[in-house]
């Protein structure tokens, strides 16, 4: 009598979806209760928040392109990392880029101590790496600034107010788009890098972007309605390139997902490819437009 091999369990189908909706939505209420418990009782806390998740995804990244034999030299660029969040939020934009500059610079320094052999290609990397995460996560520290950085909190700080704007039309894209797609996604986007991401998601993102922007920009930030308008349109066409960037850059490494830090929603980066691309814009807008 021949022995069967146990048969692996079967991967559970979560449907249209593609995710454990019991779970994202948890591990959200649960993330977004920690960041609202940091803004409205003690900002500065906040940047630990902001901190932690660049160090994590910084972790998220080597541990997915050592998949293509790329081992990023995680020790200076989680330093140099957490040195750009805290210059940005403590001395602003032009000390944001200077840190930038002297963290590649030490990162390259640093790897020379590896030799020669894939000297470029781990280097070329670890920049990417750089300011694809603590980059643009400092327009995070950027944008809590504009209301100062004392110990305030709360809706009269405007730092406070920029975060929330930020942050809820971020997921209102993400939102729109997921709702759109499954109720009425037929036409992909993007079939080989996304084939979830579909043009009618793209325009529920845009309906919900727009909407949230013009409610966010006039009642929290009380400007004009058409920046609420621009600020939804580039919300919800960042938020998308965002995305598809991420997918290419797992399909290129060959993975699904950067890792399963949050139950639900994968990795980190998973999460936060979307706030990535559209705060430095976001800041841009509101910087100039609105708190000038």
């Amino acid at each position: 009598m021949t022995e069967t091999s146990p048969s692996a369990p079967p991967t559970k189908d979560h449907g249209r979806a593609g995710r454990d909706l019991p779970a994202a939505i948890t591990s959200a209420v649960v993330l977004l209760g920690a960041i609202a418990a940091s803004l409205f009782f003690w900002k500065t806390a906040f940047m630990l928040i902001v901190v932690v998740a660049v160090v994590v995804a910084i972790w998220e990244l080597r541990k997915g392109m050592l998949a293509k034999d790329i081992d990023l030299p995680e020790q200076p660029l989680m330093l140099g990392g957490v040195a750009m969040v805290v210059v940005a939020y403590y001395w602003g934009a032009p000390a944001l880029v200077t840190a930038t500059a002297v963290a590649a610079l030490v990162t390259m320094l640093w790897l020379l101590q590896r030799g020669i052999d894939g000297y470029v290609q781990n280097a070329t990397a670890s920049v990417f790496t750089l300011v694809y995460v603590p980059f643009l996560g400092s327009f995070v520290a950027l944008l809590l600034s504009e209301g100062g950085r004392g110990n305030t909190a709360g809706l009269d700080d405007d730092g406070v107010k920029a975060i929330i704007t930020f942050i809820l039309v971020t997921i209102a894209s993400d939102t729109g788009g997921y709702i759109g797609g499954v109720l009425f996604g037929k036409h992909p986007m993007a079939p080989v890098i996304s084939p979830k991401k579909s043009w009618e998601g793209f325009v529920g993102s845009v309906l919900a972007t727009i909407g949230a922007g013009i409610v966010l920009v006039v009642y929290l930030l009380e400007a004009d309605w058409w920046i609420g308008v621009c600020l939804g349109l580039i919300a919800a066409v960042m938020a998308t390139l965002g995305d598809l960037c991420e997918s290419v850059i797992k399909r290129d490494l060959g993975i699904k997902d950067m890792s399963q830090v949050i139950p639900g929603h994968g990795g980190l980066m998973d999460r936060l490819d979307s706030l990535l691309a559209t705060v430095a814009p976001i800041w841009l807008l509101l910087h100039y437009l609105v708190f000038t």
